[in-house]
């Protein structure tokens, strides 16, 4: 009895959910460079939460007297052609640009994993009509369809999120059909389709969770491609409109400035540049963790 009282206490105890988000856990721990770029990752978004406590500046405070001035005790990254702190505009731009990232993200990929599934799902008339109008929004570059529709809709920062989610959505779209496909071909769907339950419960129940891992990946990778996005339209002048201190927008007023004080060029590049390598190493290293196949 006491056997089986033991026994059927380690059986209640295991947990293969936990032990899935275990194994993920321990091969994304292995991969020493995703770990480096979810740290920097989590790092920029904790400054964009805290970081304007660090500086009681106002962004947007201007003082000509002190105008493309160099890193200094005072101003540690410097100021801008108005005289305004760099270091407090890059903080307050991290925010504003990982608003674009995840925002955009977020709507290109709601949207996108709405087609993607309905197409694998279906199949037939309803795939090929969904596909064919991914196929036309796949065949303009991604910076050119944002910059055509931002044209239309004007130049702002919420025309600009809306800009890049739906460039967003056909990549989206692709990957998740493409896993729609494969799970709706599975026996334990044809036992749910038997048992009478309805292609809204299949959809959003049994097939959307086993295709959350290249949505999540998809993401990851995706924010990294928004930012960029983002700061070319806001360079621009079709993204974030002054003074709005978005990384961008910097780099573009102080391209005018590039030899007499080139501080206002190289920090918000570096920025741009840390923020995309990290997101894609991470996402990278969240592919390679979430991958079944992954069995070292």
């Amino acid at each position: 009895m006491t056997q089986q009282a033991a026994a059927a206490g380690s059986a209640k105890r295991y947990n293969p959910r936990l032990e899935l988000y275990k194994g993920i856990w321990k091969r994304l721990r292995k991969n020493k460079s995703a770990v480096i770029g979810g740290g920097i990752v989590i790092f920029f978004i904790l400054l964009a939460i805290f970081g304007p406590m660090l500086t009681g500046v106002d962004p947007n405070a201007t003082d000509i007297t002190n105008k493309n001035q160099p890193p200094s005790a005072d101003h540690w990254f410097g100021t801008d052609n108005y005289g305004r702190d760099m270091f407090t505009r890059i903080i307050y731009g991290t925010k504003l640009t990982l608003i674009v990232g995840f925002l955009s993200v977020f709507i290109g990929g709601a949207v996108g994993v709405v087609f993607g599934i309905v197409s694998g799902y279906y199949g037939g008339w309803v795939d090929a009509v969904i596909m064919r109008i991914m196929d036309v929004l796949l065949a303009f570059p991604g910076i050119l369809l944002a910059l055509a529709i931002v044209s239309v809709l004007g130049g702002s920062l919420t025309n600009m999120i809306i800009a890049i989610g739906i460039f967003s959505v056909p990549a989206f779209a692709r990957i998740v059909r493409g896993s729609a496909l494969s799970v709706r071909k599975l026996e334990y769907i044809d036992a749910m389709k038997a048992l009478g339950a309805s292609d809204i419960r299949i959809i959003f129940k049994h097939i959307l969770p086993n295709v959350t891992s290249p949505i999540i990946v998809q993401a990851t990778l995706r924010i990294a491609t928004a930012v960029l996005t983002a700061s070319g339209l806001s360079f621009l002048g079709l993204g974030a409109q002054p003074p709005a201190p978005e990384w961008g927008a910097m780099l573009s007023a102080g391209r005018t400035y590039m030899h007499d004080a080139p501080h206002m060029v190289l920090i918000p590049g570096i920025m741009i540049v840390i923020v995309v390598l990290a997101f894609n190493i991470f996402g990278d290293g969240l592919r390679d963790a979430l991958d079944p196949k992954m069995n070292k």
